[in-house]
């Protein structure tokens, strides 16, 4: 069966990126190693954007060069002296070294400018052919109609059928969505001779460029701007030729203001229209004509500190050239642009039916887990059954840029806790699309006054008073764990700018445990290069008794088979079965007899020591008729102390990355984040969390 895709556009920006980054997404899930090849590359003079997209996003570990055949311009110069045969045997060549070291290689056709289709159609065939890939067609279809694009469907088919080529499937794109029924419709009606026929509508954000795509293809020198101020979509130009009353009337949200550096005016009107609520927000400010804010201009905009201030780039050609050349820079998917990124993988995975892709690729899967693979199976997890999750930090900028790519991924509903005014201004000045995220303020919501009633009479006994419980659930952590109590959220993820205590405290209070759970603890999900295991509890308890510590490692083994990890338990120690004594380690002996008592049905072994628990080696000295030694994934540990510092050496000396605390053992799920942590790490999170809440929810 198939162990290569060739990706053929007919026509140009046909979004094989997108397309491109989807079916990547989708190998990456299952396989461990897998390339990406791209027969021939537009020049040698620049990274090709494409190739650096899929290398940096999915950690590819090939060079840059074993990843493409050649350039254009070699391509062009061997056509020319009738040795194309070369061209081939070249491509051929490359393409085998590359695929000696991957279980699947995903091919992209070429993307010859200023050639004719007939001749990238018989190329890009030929190559396919020689290179033993089925070919998965996509057409260009903005502005169509649906009789149109049904028939260059068609065309395309045949034309490659005739060349005896395999066809995977078909991806139309850009449809216009008012035509997605009346394409559905007609596409069904024709059958599936060529295999399934994908249809994605046009998206309008990924057809605008950003500031930074302007800026690099315009050679701007950047004034202001960090990279996620430059990653700002440009709608549309506005010329500034006009006095500045006059000019703030014609500004529109996202417009790229296009003056003379010269134009102090213009440039200080565009930055106050910026921070004003009365006025829409723009892309950025690119100034012509070779000139520089004069000095008193430059020190000012030197001085802003506040958070999202718009970009600033110089180029020295005349205004009118410099609008004609930033209106003709196509829109890119760049690899630094997780906005962008976010929005093509959920287009696809939206619009395409993955599990029919993936049977008729036919993917070879490992049995090894890679930490990618393992965080793409979380967000692929929680897709299937949207969880709502609330995020009270909601004025916080790594939570609002997460929480764009959770809602454009679909990885699950979101809720922002915070003044909403407040949210909106730093969204927008971030340059931030919060469409579909619903913002709630704690203390002006009707929800204040029930939310402080039932937090009355749950924490009455304690001595609060009606008016302390009305004050108490205007705190954001307690109002985010009022709405999963009362089942108006799913779960909750915190702590980025707040301690452990703020996030559990209010769970502890309110949602409280699960039935014959006493205490709540944590674990690590530790992704190292080739497998995923399960650390706990490092984060949450100092020292759990015997009875605790049975119930952190059955809670453990259930976190672990959540998320698709076979529970083999070992109980941690010093010692090895009957090889040691003292009290640490029977609290472990005792512990591990507990738990086996309580969930016969899960193997748990113990004491035990790491290296007997890790290697199978060790093992069969240690312990030969073990079920779980040399190949445990959970591993419970005495003590706070021994797990945190555990963990962290593992992360730092094996270069793992580790995922969590996970909280374990509440009645609905709430998740701490560190406060340092990524932005990554916050969607990470989420999914994990929401994934936890469909547990809870069955």
């Amino acid at each position: 069966m198939a162990q290569s895709v060739y990706i053929v556009a007919i026509g140009p920006q046909s979004g094989k990126s997108v397309v491109a980054l989807g079916i990547m997404e989708l190998l990456s899930r299952r396989l461990r190693r897998v390339g990406y090849f791209r027969p021939i590359i537009p020049t040698h003079d620049a990274v090709d954007n494409n190739l650096q997209l899929i290398k940096n996003r999915y950690r590819l570990e090939f060079a840059y060069d074993e990843m493409f055949a050649m350039s254009h311009d070699e391509a062009q110069h061997l056509t020319a002296e009738g040795n194309t045969d070369l061209i081939l045997k070249t491509i051929l060549d490359k393409y085998k070294q590359l695929e000696s070291k991957c279980d699947f290689v995903l091919c992209e056709g070429t993307d010859f400018s200023g050639l004719s289709l007939p001749f990238e159609f018989e190329f890009n065939a030929e190559v396919a052919n020689n290179l033993g890939c089925t070919i998965l067609l996509l057409l260009n279809c903005h502005a169509k109609s649906p009789e149109d694009i049904l028939d260059a469907l068609h065309v395309a088919q045949d034309s490659f059928l005739k060349k005896g080529c395999t066809i995977l499937a078909s991806v139309v794109n850009r449809v216009e969505p008012d035509l997605m029924g009346t394409m559905q419709e007609k596409i069904t009606a024709c059958g599936r001779e060529c295999g399934p026929v994908y249809i994605l509508p046009e998206e309008p954000f990924l057809g605008k460029p950003t500031v930074g795509e302007i800026a690099k293809a315009l050679n701007a020198k950047i004034i202001m701007g960090d990279s996620e101020e430059m990653n700002r979509e440009v709608a549309d130009f506005k010329v500034a030729a006009m006095s500045l009353p006059h000019f703030l009337d014609h500004l529109v949200e996202g417009d790229l203001i296009i003056a003379p550096g010269d134009r102090s005016e213009i440039i200080l009107g565009s930055l106050a229209a910026n921070f004003s609520s009365t006025y829409p927000s723009i892309a950025g400010l690119l100034l012509s004509g070779g000139f520089l804010p004069d000095p008193q201009i430059s020190r000012l905009l030197q001085g802003l500190s506040y958070r999202g201030t718009v970009p600033i780039i110089s180029v020295q050609t005349d205004t009118f050239t410099t609008a004609m050349n930033a209106s003709n820079v196509p829109p890119m998917l760049t690899p630094d642009n997780d906005r962008k990124i976010a929005t093509a993988l959920g287009l696809f995975e939206t619009h395409v039916n993955l599990s029919e892709l993936e049977s008729r690729i036919s993917l070879v899967k490992s049995r090894r887990v890679t930490p990618i693979m393992f965080e793409y199976n979380l967000v692929e997890m929680a897709q299937k059954q949207r969880q709502h999750i609330v995020l009270p930090e909601g004025a916080e900028e790594r939570i609002l840029r997460a929480s764009e790519i959770l809602i454009r991924r679909g990885v699950a509903e979101i809720t922002l806790l915070g003044n909403p005014e407040e949210i909106r201004g730093t969204a927008s000045n971030l340059g931030l699309d919060l469409t579909g995220i619903e913002i709630i303020d704690p203390a002006t919501s009707p929800f204040r006054e029930d939310f402080s009633q039932t937090y009355f009479a749950l924490r009455s006994h304690k001595g609060i008073t009606e008016k302390t419980a009305f004050d108490t659930v205007a705190d954001v952590n307690y109002f985010g764990t009022m709405m999963i109590h009362k089942g108006l959220a799913d779960g909750m993820v915190s702590g980025s700018v707040h301690t452990t205590g703020d996030t559990i405290r209010p769970a502890l209070q309110i949602i409280r445990t699960q039935p014959g759970v006493s205490i709540v603890s944590s674990v690590f999900l530790m992704c190292l290069a080739d497998r995923v295991l399960v650390y706990g509890d490092c984060a949450v308890n100092p020292d759990p008794n015997a009875q605790q510590l049975a119930e952190i490692a059955i809670s453990s083994a259930e976190t672990a088979k959540l998320y698709g990890i076979d529970p083999l338990v070992a109980m941690c120690s010093y010692a090895t079965g009957a090889s040691g004594k003292g009290a640490d380690v029977d609290k472990v002996r005792e512990a591990t007899r507990i738990a086996n008592a309580l969930r016969p049905d899960l193997k748990i072994e113990g004491p035990i020591q790491y290296d007997a628990a890790v290697d199978a080696g060790v093992a069969k000295t240690k312990l030969p008729d073990s079920q779980v030694a040399g190949k445990a994934t959970v591993f419970i540990f005495p003590d706070l102390n021994t797990g945190n510092n555990l963990y962290k050496a593992v992360q730092r000396s094996a270069n793992a990355v580790a995922i969590g605390p996970v909280l374990q053992g509440l009645n609905k799920p709430v998740n701490d984040l560190s406060r340092g942590c990524t932005v990554p790490d916050i969607v990470n999170t989420v999914a994990i969390t929401a994934i936890q809440a469909q547990a809870t929810s069955t």
